[in-house]
């Protein structure tokens, strides 16, 4: 079983992705995100996408540079803040647009992991995003159905894997990477350090192998930040 490539761009054509796919994006704004994955999707040109991801990038990094190319047909999303081409595309109709609470988008793909239809959540009641969904009430609350959700193929990022797929993930950088790694008919792992099996405790296993259909070792520069903030040194004037 040999499920190492040499990079993204090997990955992805391995995998046989093509225009119209379903894709799960893990990461949390810049943090945790594939980056190898999405500029080799961005250089092949696969298009008319359907992107799962808990935002949608800044204008420059992340999935904003499939934004600007177009690549991006629908997202499915919880936060599109702090991208000006996602806001032009939604305004001019040129994109569709989901948006979900976060608990609940993380459930969603939870459960499609998990081999669970649908589930309900109170999260949304009485506002836009139950509009069409089924209402239940259950010990006298009102509860909306919301479907599960999985994707064609998941991209994930881990700090730590081995030629197995089995991975680790580093502090925040963990967020929704785990459950996306599940939710998907192919994944697809980036990550910092490729390792051999049996180099990793098989107590720390965050993400078990089974999951994990390709895996590379990425190439990083100076990590992205949205927004940096500084406190002021100790003794100086705030």
């Amino acid at each position: 079983m040999n499920k190492v490539v040499k990079g993204a761009r090997e990955a992805i054509e391995r995998a046989g992705i093509k225009d119209g796919s379903k894709i799960l994006f893990g990461g949390f704004g810049l943090c945790g995100i594939p980056e190898n994955l999405i500029l080799a999707l961005r250089d092949l040109g696969v298009k008319d996408l359907t992107c799962i991801s808990n935002n949608a990038g800044v204008d420059d990094w992340g999935l904003g540079l499939l934004l600007q190319t177009k690549q991006v047909r629908k997202m499915i999303s919880t936060y599109v803040g702090e991208n000006q081409i996602f806001e032009r595309q939604f305004l001019s109709g040129e994109i569709e647009v989901e948006l979900t609470p976060q608990g609940t988008l993380a459930e969603r793909v939870r459960a499609g992991g998990a081999g669970i239809g649908g589930f309900y959540t109170p999260t949304g009641v009485g506002t836009v995003v139950a509009e069409g969904k089924e209402l239940r009430v259950i010990d006298g609350r009102e509860y909306v159905l919301e479907m599960a959700i999985r994707g064609d193929f998941a991209f994930v990022k881990a700090f730590k894997g081995d030629r197995l797929g089995n991975l680790i993930y580093r502090l925040s950088a963990r967020n929704f990477n785990p459950m996306f790694a599940t939710a998907a008919e192919h994944t697809i792992a980036e990550v910092e350090r490729l390792v051999e099996p049996g180099d990793i405790d098989p107590d720390v296993v965050v993400t078990p192998g089974i999951y994990v259909d390709t895996i590379f070792q990425g190439s990083y520069g100076p990590k992205r930040i949205e927004k940096r903030t500084n406190r002021p040194k100790s003794g100086a004037r705030a």
